[in-house]
C-alpha cells in the first residue's frame, strides 16, 4: 500500500515538473516575442543625415496650404515627408533646396512609397496660400506649402529642429532660416534630419535606409 502511494506520488511530482517546465519554455518565448529590442537606427553620417532611435512628436498647429485648407498635424500622417523651413521670396538657399527635391523624387525607386514635401513658410506675411501655391507648384505635384500665424510657424519650425529669423536690410525683409531637411514619418513624427550640403543621390539613398529601418523595426513588432 505504501508502495502504491510511493509511486503515485513520484508520478505526480515528475508530471508536476514537467508541466512547471513547458510553462516557463512557452512563457519565455511569448516574452521574447513581445519585447524584442527595436533594430537602432542606421548610421547615415556619410549622407550628412541623424535619424532618431525615437522619433520626436511634433507641436500641435492649426495652419493653412496653398489650396487654403486647414492644415494640422493629424494631417500629415499616413506618409512620409521632406519638410523644409523658408520662403519664396528667398534668392538662393530655398530654390537650390527646392530644387534637390525633386531631383530627389526623381530618384526614388518605385518600390518606396511615394513621400510629399512640404515648404514650411517663414515669411507668412508675403507667403499667402496663392503665392505658394504658384511656387510649390513648379516643382511637381507632391510639393506643397503651409503659411499662417507667425508665432505658429516658429513653434513649428522649432519642433522641425529648425529656426528662422527676420531682419531689415535698406528697408527690405530678409529672413534667415535653416537649411536642413525635416524627414516625417506616417505618424507624423520627426524621423530624420539631412543636413546640407544636399546631394539628390544621397537624399534618395538615406530616404531608403530609413524606410527600410522603420519597416523592419514596425514587422518586428507585428511578427
Amino acid at each position: 500500500m505504501k508502495t502504491s502511494s510511493s509511486i503515485r506520488l513520484t508520478l505526480f511530482c515528475l508530471l508536476l515538473v514537467v508541466v512547471l517546465i513547458f510553462g516557463l519554455v512557452v512563457g519565455r518565448q511569448v516574452f521574447l516575442v513581445g519585447n524584442q529590442e527595436p533594430i537602432p537606427a542606421p548610421d547615415l553620417r556619410d549622407f550628412n543625415t541623424y535619424v532618431y532611435d525615437d522619433p520626436r512628436p511634433l507641436t500641435e498647429f492649426t495652419l493653412t496650404n496653398e489650396a487654403g485648407e486647414t492644415v494640422t498635424r493629424e494631417s500629415l500622417k499616413g506618409r512620409w515627408t521632406f519638410a523644409f523651413v523658408g520662403y519664396t521670396n528667398c534668392p538662393d538657399i530655398c530654390p537650390a533646396a527646392m530644387a534637390n527635391l525633386r531631383q530627389t523624387d526623381q530618384l526614388l525607386s518605385s518600390e518606396l512609397p511615394q513621400p510629399e514635401y512640404l515648404l514650411v513658410s517663414a515669411d507668412p506675411e508675403h507667403d499667402t496660400p496663392e503665392k505658394l501655391d504658384a511656387y510649390t507648384g513648379f516643382f511637381g505635384e507632391h510639393f506643397h506649402g503651409l503659411t499662417g500665424d507667425l508665432d505658429t510657424l516658429r513653434a513649428l519650425a522649432k519642433s522641425l529642429s529648425a529656426v528662422f529669423v527676420h531682419r531689415e536690410v535698406n528697408g527690405e525683409l530678409m529672413v534667415d532660416h535653416s537649411g536642413h531637411f525635416a524627414l516625417l514619418n506616417p505618424d507624423g513624427e520627426l524621423a530624420a534630419v539631412m543636413q546640407p550640403p544636399h546631394n539628390p543621390h544621397n537624399l534618395a539613398e538615406a530616404f531608403k535606409r530609413i524606410y527600410q529601418w522603420a519597416k523592419a523595426n514596425r514587422d518586428r513588432v507585428s511578427s
